[in-house]
């Protein structure tokens, strides 16, 4: 599979670019600002599930925006526009191109979000725990037994 077509959404920054995909975040850095501020620094892909957080700032029609992801053994940048612009985990971006930043930061917290969630263990064998304790007291027949044990395991 070509790595461009697993692509979701892209956002073509001032000092480089984002792809997210449904497993990772990349920052690629093509142009000449691009080489300025990071030099010959490649394309770095960050998996979502290492994402620890977003930091993002507007643009304005004066100030460039820009976002900035911290993941598991990464220095946060804390100097804000200025650190920003040389920092090899952030993108800053103008305000015509605002949009495209703002869909990128929604889509990644949601997806960091859903990886967050714990996922609910399958309740089926405490349930099928509690109808033998049910049937083993007299509390229902084995007959009844049967039917809710295999409803509970989708027989």
């Amino acid at each position: 599979m070509d790595a461009a077509s697993d692509v979701i959404l892209k956002a073509n920054g001032h000092n480089g670019q984002l792809e997210l995909t449904n497993s990772a975040l990349r920052i690629k850095r093509k142009g000449a600002l691009a080489f300025l501020t990071q030099g010959f620094k490649g394309d770095k892909e960050i998996p979502i599930k290492q994402i620890t957080s977003i930091q993002f700032k507007k643009a304005s029609i004066i100030v460039n925006g820009y976002i900035q992801f911290t993941f598991n053994g990464s220095q946060e940048a804390k100097g804000g526009v200025l650190q920003g612009a040389s920092d090899e985990n952030t993108v800053m971006f103008r305000s015509g191109q605002q949009k495209e930043f703002n869909a990128i930061r929604d889509e990644l917290q949601k997806r960091m979000n859903e990886q967050a969630e714990p996922s609910k263990p399958s309740s089926s064998l405490d349930d099928l725990e509690k109808l033998a304790t049910l049937k083993d007291k007299g509390v229902i027949t084995d007959e009844e037994f049967q039917l809710k044990k295999k409803e509970i395991l989708g027989l």
